[in-house]
């Protein structure tokens, strides 16, 4: 029978194997580990931060108007109460011009579907009164009815007849007239394309300046997302009642976007 001796000379080396290759194993385990981690810091590198400006004559625009009817004004004396008669005449009257509203935006090409007439707003509308030797004078209050109309235009030179038209239908308020872009993704993709471009010409103008070579892209960031701002046009009903021909340009609307692109620098 061997001895306890012989035995541990004959597990030794085996034991120390196994132990060799599980070593190996997590070495090259870490090893792999440490190579796939993100964000690595790199020593040699160039980094690049580019800015790009778009402008896009819009394609189409939405409205928001606003009709409204009063009811007669009473005394403000804290116990006042809106006149229900009074109140379904004013009701029924911004319904009428409503409904008319809506007729003559149709008969202007206008889609129903692209016409939204809002819910009915009932609020109350103080008024002061003037009084003898600048002191106030007596409070009023009336009760005011409003239903907002949104309206998406896809036609810009049909703005003039579709405004002329809210004149004739005696619209109280054009609250404001936003101009936008139907496709607004593609002009977002166009201007953070612009911008990479940008980045990728900085970057090889200063390797050249350098005389560096530039290796492969080991980073991209967005750090400004595309933005714009709508052109806005806003109205009143009296500016609407002046016999002047008014003007509609809607101009450009701009978009820019930012990047920052860094490229390895080849040995």
């Amino acid at each position: 029978m061997p001895s306890r001796h012989a035995l541990a000379s004959r597990l030794q080396p085996r034991s120390l194997l196994v132990a060799l290759l599980l070593g190996g194993l997590l070495g090259a385990a870490g090893t792999s580990q440490a190579q796939s981690l993100p964000g690595t810091p790199s020593e040699h590198r160039l980094q690049v931060q580019a800015r790009s400006e778009l402008s896009v004559a819009p394609d189409m625009a939405t409205l928001e108007a606003r009709l409204w009817e009063r009811t007669p004004s009473v005394a403000r004396d804290g116990s006042e109460r809106a006149d229900p008669g009074a109140l379904a005449k004013a009701r029924d009257r911004l319904e009428s011009r409503t409904g008319e509203l809506i007729r003559r935006l149709e008969s202007q090409g206008i889609d129903s579907a692209a016409i939204s007439a809002g819910s009915l707003i009932v609020r109350p509308d103080y008024i002061q009164q003037p009084g003898d030797n600048g002191e106030p004078g007596q409070a009023l209050v009336r009760t005011q009815l409003e239903r907002p109309i949104s309206l998406r235009i896809d036609d810009l030179a049909r703005l003039p007849a579709i405004l002329d038209a809210l004149t004739q239908a005696g619209v109280d308020a054009l609250d404001g007239v936003t101009y936008d872009l139907k496709d607004r993704d593609a002009a977002t993709d166009k201007a953070l394309s612009q911008a990479l471009d940008k980045a990728r010409r900085k970057a090889r103008l200063m390797a050249k300046a350098l005389d560096i070579g530039l290796g492969q892209v080991i980073q991209i960031e967005e750090t400004g997302a595309p933005r714009y701002s709508p052109q806005m046009m806003s109205m009143r009903s009296d500016a609407m009642e002046s016999k002047a021909a008014p003007e509609y340009r809607p101009g450009e609307i701009t978009l820019d976007a930012s990047v920052s692109v860094a490229w390895e620098i080849e040995p």
